[in-house]
């Protein structure tokens, strides 16, 4: 059995509290072959008894209650509140990690080309992110590799608000351009910065279960903040506390090396504790005037992506409702929406997508989704994602993944 080699320990104290392991779950008898109903479905009728056989598509009328399912199992609403992050992230985990792990897979499964240029504005699922990094902690000891991946962080890598941050007059102010800018790339993570007797308390918000993924990637996200602040100021920096809300890994010696400060593991958020002093020591490239034409451009670009998660989000939203009936129609998707075929082909262009790319994507995110989830048999979420047969949704799969559904299921950790 695979487990998390992140054991438990609190660097404080000799004792801490056991964390979650990566590792198969226990598994109590056979899984059923017939498909259970979904949740407010009645257990006879078409539906609950022929997902598993896909020949009920071609043999009975499309009877089944289609966009109601995926509502009433709550897939759809959890969908179009999928985030997105920058893809940058996922390669430097991937780069981070070195021979240890297969860089091709494990970039596949995120959607990402290995040989691609590597771009920041490319954004992928931070559902897929979370599994590629927990599939990553089954195969080495990652216990480092969020410090390794956030002190490799360089404000040049995060296009207009690495320049914003770096032309700050101080940490406050590159901090603030943080706070406002993020969803430049990511819509999982929110900045807060909290007053406190202390100084400041710099939060990072993640939404979301706290599976492994999330955690480390919170992890690498406190470092980063670290390496970037310590690249313009023109003092050493350090901060006063790190808190990090889950429980402190066996080995905490690479944090506490880099990170140069005090370590509070189950703590209320995660954040950094930042002195009054800190916050006003000059950044190096500190340039008033450039950092209100890098504002300018940034409110724009913040514009964009509005607008563009706007109509990505409706569009996959209005796929997944309609997949138990198969994979829809851009014509009908587009009808839907309230647009002409033309139009809605011309709005996702500008956005640099197609209706393609937003159709595979929502299956692929869909059943990475389910698959999670013990509830949903294999038969019921091919059916579910618009395949015609199990077999076309294994091949699928493994297009996305390189993984089968099922040994995919097999490699997901306990929590």
């Amino acid at each position: 059995m695979s487990r998390d080699r992140r054991a438990p320990r609190d660097c404080q104290s000799s004792t801490g509290a056991l964390t979650s392991r990566i590792g198969q779950k226990p598994r109590s008898g056979k899984r059923r072959d017939r498909p259970r109903p979904l949740p407010g479905l009645p257990r006879t009728g078409p539906f609950s008894r022929g997902i598993a056989d896909s020949r009920i598509r071609a043999q009975t009328p499309r009877r089944n209650p289609g966009p109601a399912v995926l509502v009433r199992a709550g897939l759809a609403l959890n969908l179009s509140g999928m985030g997105q992050i920058t893809s940058l992230f996922a390669r430097k985990m991937v780069a981070a990690a070195g021979d240890a792990v297969d860089a091709r897979e494990m970039l596949g499964s995120v959607g990402l080309d290995p040989d691609a240029a590597w771009d920041q504005t490319v954004m992928i699922s931070d559902d897929a992110y979370y599994a590629m990094i927990e599939r990553m902690a089954a195969q080495t000891d990652v216990t480092a590799l969020p410090v390794a991946v956030g002190a490799s962080m360089r404000c040049d890598e995060y296009g207009a608000l690495g320049l914003a941050w770096k032309a700050a007059p101080d940490l406050l102010g590159s901090l603030t351009r943080v706070e406002r800018y993020a969803r430049l790339w990511t819509s999982v993570v929110r900045y807060e910065m909290r007053p406190v007797p202390e100084g400041l308390l710099y939060v990072v918000h993640r939404d979301g279960p706290r599976r492994l993924g999330l955690r480390l990637s919170n992890e690498a996200t406190l470092v980063s903040t670290v390496s970037l602040a310590r690249q313009v100021s023109t003092e050493r920096f350090h901060p006063l506390e790190v808190l990090i809300r889950h429980s402190a890994p066996g080995d905490c010696s690479a944090h506490e090396a880099y990170l140069g400060c005090p370590l509070r593991f189950d703590a209320a958020v995660d954040g950094l504790l930042l002195s009054p002093e800190s916050l006003r020591v000059p950044n190096v490239l500190g340039d008033a005037g450039i950092t209100q034409f890098l504002v300018s451009h940034l409110d724009a670009e913040l514009a964009g992506v509005r607008d563009e998660v706007s109509l990505e989000s409706r569009t996959k939203d209005a796929i997944a409702r309609s997949l138990s009936e198969g994979l829809p129609r851009m014509a009908d998707i587009a009808r839907g929406l309230g647009f002409s075929v033309r139009s809605f082909h011309r709005r996702l262009s500008e956005h640099g997508v197609s209706f393609q790319t937003l159709a595979e994507d929502t299956r692929r995110e869909l059943a990475l989704s389910m698959l999670r989830d013990e509830a949903y048999s294999l038969s019921e979420i091919a059916f579910l994602t618009g395949f015609s047969e199990q077999s076309a949704f294994t091949r699928a799969f493994k297009r996305w993944t390189g993984q089968t559904p099922a040994s995919y299921r097999k490699a997901l950790p306990d929590g």
